[in-house]
């Protein structure tokens, strides 16, 4: 269906409308459970996941490009040069979505392929690409739900501080405009950055990801610099965007708990959800950083890169606030003597620790492995951590609207006898987590569709091609696209709009 055929009787706006809180339940009868009338099914990518041609059609380089081709930063040396080839396979992708029913798709714009160096000219072929893709998921039904931002900063702005460095902010609201003017007449869901928590800590004080630097001072500066990016993003989109269309971002909240009840290490766990959480969460929906953020952080900064508009500025509500849910966190706190060592590495001293904290962003606390079952990233399963974050949402910031922008599971999958991926453990995953989620819609969490990680196997960061999440497999020798069985599951859940 198309997006204005998406629209509930009578209303101008799409079927994620924040303004129309879904109706009742409806009994779910020979379902196990039923969602809302009107949620939305979709799945979700990444450009550089997916897209490959990175030298082409005058796409600039990314931070990722520069990362992946640095010796032993993503395991196998591998790069996302050709990841699965999307940006040559668009028409065979989307009449592959049609297939299974997909009744929206969230992509991510590659700011690279449109504005080359980050800022000036812009590349009218990036731009057309993109329209194309639109276009196409129109023709089959299927509403696209653009995402700005997904990690691939133009490489060029990294060079000149990236995050850190306030003007990018600026920068992303002028790319922001661009995507709107020339989109804005077709997507009606833009959403403005994915998970700015990995943007901030894994990029700039643990290194894990691009552009992998390790310093806690720069990441809590580029934590504040995402937020700046969104209002002002938000603002430049709100002013050059039809007044039904919708704006949202995409936060991967943790559901942190403590390891024991210590006095510490309920502490502990305390200071990651402020700075893996509400450093978000708080100025975005309620205009300040939280005391506690300050107080956790004055031995390492006085937060004087934050200016006296922005908070009004990185206001801005979201029509919609997107969430990802993967696995909890379990924290216990750092010993005086080890949390000293950090602090002076993070504060440059070269008699400082060896190793930068074990939780990105925090110099107080540490993760502490879980039981499992697992998955193939040695992620806890445990879908009633999901039910407990949406409530959390739910209670703490009443009146938000949520979508599911990404949940899912990486298995070591096998092609079976005539190509067959019978993925069971992943079907496993996600109808425990689908059920949980109805558990937090039935509970009073408003959270209007789900989209899941991800609709086709890619390029996983720095994990490179080894972990798989699709529902679709890739076989990156031949780009063959085979769907598995979760694939096919997923076609009749959403058919039913239910789980039997």
């Amino acid at each position: 269906m198309t997006a204005t055929q998406m629209r509930p009787a009578g209303s101008t706006r799409s079927a994620v409308d924040v303004g129309s809180t879904p109706a009742a339940r409806p009994r779910p009868g020979a379902l196990r459970t039923a969602f809302p009338p009107g949620f939305v099914w979709g799945a979700a990518t990444a450009a550089y996941q997916i897209e490959g041609a990175v030298a082409e059609d005058g796409r600039g380089p990314s931070i990722w490009d520069t990362f992946s081709h640095t010796p032993g930063r993503v395991i196998g040396n591998e790069t996302g040069d050709t990841a699965a080839d999307h940006y040559h396979r668009v028409p065979d992708d989307v009449a592959l979505m049609a297939s299974l029913g997909l009744q929206a798709y969230r992509f991510s714009v590659a700011w690279s392929r449109i504005v080359p160096t980050g800022s000036g000219a812009v590349n009218r072929q990036g731009l057309d690409f993109y329209s194309r893709l639109v276009d196409e998921l129109l023709s089959h039904h299927i509403d696209p739900v653009v995402t700005l931002y997904h990690w691939d900063l133009p490489q060029p702005l990294e060079d000149l501080g990236g995050w850190a460095n306030r003007d990018t902010a600026s920068r992303f609201a002028e790319y922001a405009q661009i995507i709107g003017q020339e989109l804005g007449d077709r997507v009606r869901v833009f959403g403005t950055l994915n998970e700015p928590w990995c943007s901030a800590f894994l990029g700039y004080a643990s290194g894990v990801h691009a552009p992998g630097r390790t310093d806690l001072v720069a990441s809590l500066m580029a934590a504040h610099h995402l937020n700046l990016a969104h209002g002002l993003g938000t603002s430049a989109l709100r002013a050059v965007l039809p007044a039904d269309s919708q704006i949202s971002i995409t936060l991967n909240l943790h559901q942190v708990r403590p390891a024991t009840q210590d006095p510490a290490d309920v502490d502990a766990a305390r200071s990651v959800d402020t700075v893996a959480n509400r450093i978000f969460l708080d100025p975005i929906l309620r205009g300040a950083y939280p005391q506690e953020l300050y107080a956790d952080t004055a031995d390492v900064t006085d937060w004087s890169f934050v200016q006296a508009t922005d908070l009004y500025n990185i206001n801005k509500h979201p029509d919609l606030l997107g969430v990802n849910y993967y696995t909890p966190a379990l924290i216990a706190a750092l010993g005086p003597q080890e949390a000293a060592q950090i602090t002076k590495r993070w504060t440059n001293d070269p008699q400082g620790a060896d190793e930068p904290s074990i939780w990105p962003g925090s110099h107080r606390a540490y993760s502490v492995p879980q039981a499992g079952p697992y998955t193939d990233m040695g992620w806890r399963i445990e879908p009633e951590a999901f039910t407990e974050l949406l409530l959390r949402v739910h209670r703490d910031y009443p009146g938000v609207a949520m979508m599911i922008t990404e949940n899912g599971a990486a298995f070591p999958d096998v092609v079976g006898e005539g190509g067959i991926v019978h993925d069971q453990d992943r079907i496993d995953y996600l109808e425990s987590h689908l059920l949980a989620l109805s558990d937090a819609i039935e509970a009073g969490a408003d959270v209007r569709a789900y989209f899941v990680w991800s609709l086709m196997d890619n390029f996983e960061w720095a994990w490179g091609y080894g972990k798989r999440f699709g529902i679709v497999h890739v076989d990156y020798e031949s780009q063959v696209r085979t769907p598995k069985s979760s694939a096919q599951w997923y076609h009749a859940v959403s058919r039913v709009n239910g789980i039997v």
